[in-house]
Order: structure tokens, then C-alpha cells, then sequence
């Protein structure tokens, strides 16, 4: 079941969901918005063929970048961001992370895939952001990049795989 704006902020106070930072004004009818960070992950120029199979690691493909100013993300290409907030998740809840139609409608993708943010989590949201525009669109740190919804498990679990404690890219 989604969690709508009453029972996002009541999930808040019983501490089933913990944002850092966390601003009232941000939760809307069923999701909360959340803000870029001011680092970002950027491929490497490699004009070989980049083989996706298990043993891939994104490090290896990608570099860090501060975004202290703004990153021209150019048609067809993808970048990493991550979220300033950091999410904890009690063990019966889940969620999802969604991009906001306003950045969309511009040809903006923020969370082309992997958007499930598993039960237990405690970390930084990563964020796989594509322009598939026709135009440069360049990137700020601290926007309101994109929302998170939450749902309740019909059962509890903690995610402790590679990223769960992911606090940077």
C-alpha cells in the first residue's frame, strides 16, 4: 500500500522512516521530493565496447565529479547523482524513486532504472540521470531532482547487499 502525505508524516514521527535532512514542507500527497546532491559520477571516453555482464564494475567506467557548478548533460548521454538526503527505512517499508514530470516534460530521466529502495536501507539515494532531449540541459546541484513514494511490506526484510551503505558515488 502507498503512503499518503498523513501517513508519511506519521511513518516520520514513530521513526519508521527517517529523512536527513527533513522538511515538512517537501512531503506532498504521497511522495516526498528530494534534492541533488553536489557530486555526481560522469562515464569515462572510452570509444570500446563496454561489456555488461555480472562481474561489470561502475567504478571502473566512471569518474567523480563536484558539482559546483553546472554539469551540461548533453543529448543521449547518462550520469550518476545522488541524493542529499539520506533515507532509513524500518524493515516494513519499501519504496520507489520516481523523476518529477516537470523535469521530464524537458527531457529529463531521473531514475531511468533501478528505482526500488529496499526495506532496512540506510543511505544516499543514487540517481541514473539521462537527457534523451534534443538539447543540452545542464544540471544543478541542491534542485529537487526527484521524489521518493513509500509503501509497506507485507512481511519485513533488510536489504545488506553492495550499496546499503552508501553515503557517496
Amino acid at each position: 500500500m502507498i503512503l499518503a502525505r498523513d501517513k508519511i508524516l506519521e511513518a516520520v514521527r514513530d521513526g519508521d522512516i527517517i529523512i536527513e535532512p527533513f522538511d515538512e514542507a517537501l512531503v506532498g500527497p504521497a511522495s516526498v521530493d528530494l534534492h541533488l546532491a553536489g557530486e555526481i559520477r560522469v562515464m569515462k571516453r572510452d570509444p570500446a565496447p563496454l561489456d555488461v555482464v555480472d562481474e561489470v564494475d561502475y567504478l571502473d567506467h566512471t569518474e567523480r565529479q563536484l558539482l559546483d557548478a553546472p554539469y551540461a548533460l548533453e543529448p543521449g548521454n547518462t550520469i550518476h547523482g545522488i541524493t542529499l538526503e539520506k533515507i532509513t527505512l524500518a524493515p516494513g517499508i519499501c519504496a520507489w524513486l520516481e523523476g518529477r514530470s516537470r523535469f521530464a516534460r524537458l527531457g529529463l530521466m531521473v531514475h531511468v532504472t533501478s528505482g526500488f529502495v529496499a526495506p532496512g536501507v540506510s543511505n544516499r539515494q543514487v540517481l541514473e540521470i539521462s537527457n534523451v532531449s534534443a538539447r543540452t540541459l545542464n544540471i544543478h546541484a541542491g534542485t529537487r531532482l526527484c521524489q521518493i513514494v513509500f509503501q509497506r511490506t507485507d512481511g519485513q526484510a533488510v536489504y545488506a547487499g553492495r550499496f546499503s551503505k552508501q553515503d557517496g558515488l
